[in-house]
């Protein structure tokens, strides 16, 4: 009789998000489940790339990451952070945020810790949490506009936990927390000792009037603070896997040797193709979020215009619409049927929720505009297909 399988992910199902991504390729849907756009990267970076596959490097770089991209990196978010940031001692560079995350996760607790989750969550932090052998405290986000109840927090605080992780924007209900809730959040870290996780992988799509505060710059906050991104997003890179810790030096040192048993490093050619945009200049993040903020304009008037009723990201690329009308007991049945009935992808809310949310599904706008176009033409039809008989 064989032994018995490590229990750790028994609750744990695939990930729903890939899987919607598989569901709308069998059915030739327009996928806007998984969050990857359907244009290419910078052509200067693309261009840098091919120069590297005849030159190199082709061998591992620093386990922590290479030294020219450590410095891009330094001199970027040490502008946007508001502090030097020292690329020998403050910086890991690690495979995509994903990987960030779960260093985080196991540089900061230990089996038996909890740790913080807003609720809804990209699916990851849940698992984190659980991979770490910590347990999560969920305290929810409310919609419509996805705020917390300070008295929820706290009693959260309450229990003592090692983290709190933090979304910012947040995925999958485009929340950008103002600087007030984010003060917040910090004065209740230091005041129960806890660290602060961030994913902060849409930093750079903030749409007015709102804008992006780095919870690490606040008073006394970089000490404790974790801060996980990556180029992913920003650069339209999602398969190039390169993300980073920003921390004290007491954190990254431990978080080095977590990263150097869990992947090695991030690959050396992406890293060294990558340095050229994070040397872009700032009219680029100008043009990025221009783009953005005109893809989320077309798409949530489209919505409109069909009488989709929906949610107004503040951040990040993602909208999450109403679908307790159509009278599906399940969201995960209402996603399949969109994608065979419809031909457009969606992830059900249900998947980022730890409520018992049924009526949400999300939907995500990093697409070229005529792909957004042909999903609004299809979604003309959804009342007309998806509505349940009497």
């Amino acid at each position: 009789m064989r032994h018995q399988l490590s229990d750790r992910t028994a609750g744990f199902t695939d990930s729903v998000i890939r899987r919607m991504t598989r569901i709308s390729l069998k059915h030739g849907a327009v996928n806007l489940s998984q969050g990857f756009p359907d244009f290419d990267p910078p052509r200067e970076m693309l261009d840098r790339l091919a120069a590297i596959a005849h030159t190199g490097p082709h061998q591992y770089s620093i386990t922590w990451g290479a030294q020219n991209f450590r410095e891009a990196l330094s001199d970027k978010q040490s502008i946007l952070m508001g502090r030097r940031i020292d690329p020998e001692r403050e910086i890991v560079v690690t495979c995509g945020s994903t990987e960030a995350m779960m260093a985080a996760m196991m540089t900061v607790v230990n089996p038996g810790d909890k740790a913080i989750v807003f609720s809804p969550f990209y699916e990851n932090y849940g698992a984190d949490t659980i991979l770490s052998g910590a347990q999560p405290i969920y305290v929810p986000l409310r919609p419509p506009l996805f705020a917390f109840d300070v008295n929820e927090l706290e009693a959260a605080f309450k229990q003592r936990p090692k983290a709190l992780i933090l979304c910012n924007p947040s995925n999958p209900c485009g929340k950008v927390f103002t600087r007030g809730e984010l003060t917040v959040i910090a004065e209740l870290a230091q005041k129960y000792d806890a660290y602060i996780i961030t994913d902060e992988v849409y930093e750079h799509i903030v749409y007015a009037p709102h804008t992006h505060t780095y919870i690490a710059s606040l008073p006394n906050m970089f000490d404790r603070t974790i801060s996980c991104s990556s180029l992913s997003k920003t650069y339209s890179i999602t398969g190039w896997r390169l993300g980073y810790i920003i921390a004290p030096e007491e954190i990254t040192e431990v978080a080095k040797k977590v990263h150097d048993f869990l992947t090695v490093g991030a690959a050396a050619p992406l890293q060294e193709a990558a340095v050229v945009g994070l040397r872009f200049p700032a009219a680029y993040y100008d043009n990025l979020l221009r783009e953005y903020t005109e893809r989320r304009q077309l798409f949530l008037k489209g919505l409109d215009d069909l009488g989709i009723q929906h949610t107004s990201p503040e951040g990040a690329y993602y909208v999450m619409l109403d679908i307790s009308e159509y009278g599906y007991e399940s969201d995960l049945d209402f996603c399949e049927k969109l994608a065979e009935r419809v031909g457009v992808g969606a992830v059900p809310g249900s998947s980022f929720f730890r409520e018992d949310v049924n009526s949400l599904i999300r939907f995500h706008f990093a697409k070229k505009k005529e792909t957004l176009y042909e999903a609004l033409n299809r979604l003309e039809n959804m009342k007309e297909r998806m509505r349940k008989p009497n």
